[in-house]
């Protein structure tokens, strides 16, 4: 019976320290209450016309999934915004032509896409960072015609926005 009520103590004990902010199952502990983040703006040449929306509602859609912030519209206690700075394609695995006057090809292309975010704490300003760049990039097949789709671009946005996350709220 005892090792019962012990067991529904530290059950119990364990809900309250995830509950007050002590402690939280992602491992983040944040003191602020809410966040706002502005439009990412694309201000590359290349990629989908809606880059910077798309980035900008799935930066928004990770922060509600993964901490106990809201979102607010403007001067929230926490406070991020930023700009796409490149959609680039790179050429890579270089395939010889089959004759002379063949143009060398490439077996792969590498997408990547950088960001450039500023972040500002208002509850721990030592935790802000402004102008830092991520980026990450994704190898696709040439043989495919729709290499570059929008589940490629996913990918690689998906993980930039993990960078962002660990570098300001999980500050990692």
């Amino acid at each position: 019976m005892k090792k019962v009520f012990v067991y529904f103590l530290f059950i119990s004990l364990l809900g309250n320290f995830s509950s007050c902010g002590i402690y939280s199952f992602t491992g983040v502990t944040i003191t602020a209450k809410n966040i706002s983040i502005a439009e990412f703006y694309n201000n590359t040449d290349l990629g989908p016309a809606n880059l910077g929306q798309t980035f900008t509602n799935k930066l928004k859609d990770f922060m509600l999934q993964n901490t106990n912030l809201a979102i607010v519209p403007e001067n929230g206690e926490l406070q991020m915004e930023g700009v796409i700075t490149s959609f680039q394609l790179s050429q890579v695995a270089p395939t010889a032509g089959s004759t002379p006057n063949d143009i060398t090809a490439s077996a792969l292309t590498k997408l990547t896409i950088t960001v450039k975010a500023t972040y500002y704490n208002s509850t721990d300003e030592s935790m802000s960072f402004t102008d830092k760049t991520f980026s990450f990039f994704q190898n696709v097949d040439n043989d495919n015609p729709d290499a570059i789709s929008e589940a490629v671009i996913n990918v690689i946005l998906d993980q930039i926005i993990l960078d962002i996350f660990n570098a300001s709220v999980a500050n990692w």
